[in-house]
């Protein structure tokens, strides 16, 4: 059995090793592959691993040998699902692997935002600490979580991690999400979206990327935000109006924004939020630590040798 991943150099630049899955079979990783590359090497290949290039239907078309697609991230849409389910083809995801790293980067965002810990320590080693007559200085309001509102759309796996960090942190905690949620259990307070927006002092957005949410913040609903509110994006780019969010940030209705996701990536044609006012954006590093790696490619493993078996699972086009 061939089996080929066309695209390994995110999930594993090199400190995590292939030999699990070279178990099943004749492994070829590839750290990218362009669309004509992805034909060239998986023509003869029954088990293909993607984490961003594209399998639509043209391309599963070409490739009548795969009979499984394992995909390295949560996020499926860059496989054809129903193309996929027409052909015979299973296709995986790996669905809870991120949860406590991007709760975890969330409040790294938030914490830039509120103590902007890069800029003074940048400052201290240029030397203006040493040129100062006072003891200390800062040169951004310093904020305390303690009493602020943490408003979360979406109370799924990590919306709930993210809850139990502001908890800690004594924040209140509401949330809207589009299903229901354990509020007892979660400590998440359900609120209304339109309330969510207007209620709280930080939002962090959880929620999957559906034609619902796209664009769900949008000019509309940051008027409903306190001016003194922070953005947090550690989703998807689209749930966001990049130049909807620009405007009210370099307009000073909105106190900062911290994204981890734009809509466009990598932003090759630039991106109004980039350079924004007191907006932090970081290269969508949320999923990346090397624990949530292993986990990933543990599970990708994993869900390869339950299809061999005959029990597929974390099957997304069933």
């Amino acid at each position: 059995m061939r089996i080929i991943v066309v695209d390994g150099a995110t999930l594993n630049p090199g400190d995590l090793s292939w030999d699990a899955l070279s178990a099943f079979g004749v492994l070829e990783v590839y750290p990218r592959s362009s669309p004509e590359e992805t034909l060239t090497r998986c023509r003869d290949a029954e088990v293909v691993f993607t984490n961003k290039v594209v399998f639509d239907a043209p391309t599963l078309d070409a490739l009548p040998a795969v009979q499984y697609i394992g995909v390295t991230a949560t996020g499926h849409n860059i496989v054809d699902l129903a193309a996929a389910r027409d052909r015979g083809i299973v296709v995986t995801n790996v669905p809870t692997y991120g949860t406590d790293s991007v709760a975890q980067m969330t409040f790294a965002l938030l914490l830039e935002l509120t103590q902007h810990v890069a800029h003074h320590s940048d400052t201290v080693r240029q030397g203006r600490w040493g040129r100062i007559d006072d003891f200390c200085y800062w040169d951004f309001p310093l904020i305390e979580l303690a009493g602020l509102t943490l408003g979360l759309v979406g109370c799924g796996r990590i919306g709930q991690a993210t809850a139990r960090i502001g908890r800690a942190f004594g924040m209140e905690v509401i949330g809207f999400d589009a299903f229901p949620f354990d509020a007892e259990r979660t400590g998440i307070r359900p609120v209304s979206l339109d309330d969510l927006f207007a209620r709280s002092d930080v939002i962090s957005l959880h929620c999957p990327l559906t034609p619902e949410t796209e664009g769900l913040v949008n000019a509309d609903r940051i008027a409903l935000m306190k001016a003194t509110a922070f953005l947090l994006n550690t989703s998807r780019g689209p749930l966001v109006v990049a130049q909807d969010l620009a405007d009210a940030l370099n307009a000073g209705r909105l106190a900062g924004a911290g994204l981890d996701v734009l809509t466009v990536e990598p932003p090759k044609d630039g991106n109004p939020l980039i350079g924004a006012r007191n907006c932090f954006v970081t290269p969508h590093i949320a999923w990346a630590t090397r624990s949530a790696r292993e986990r990933l490619l543990r599970t990708a493993v994993d869900n390869l040798a339950a299809f061999l078996d005959g029990t597929p699972r974390n099957v997304v086009n069933g």
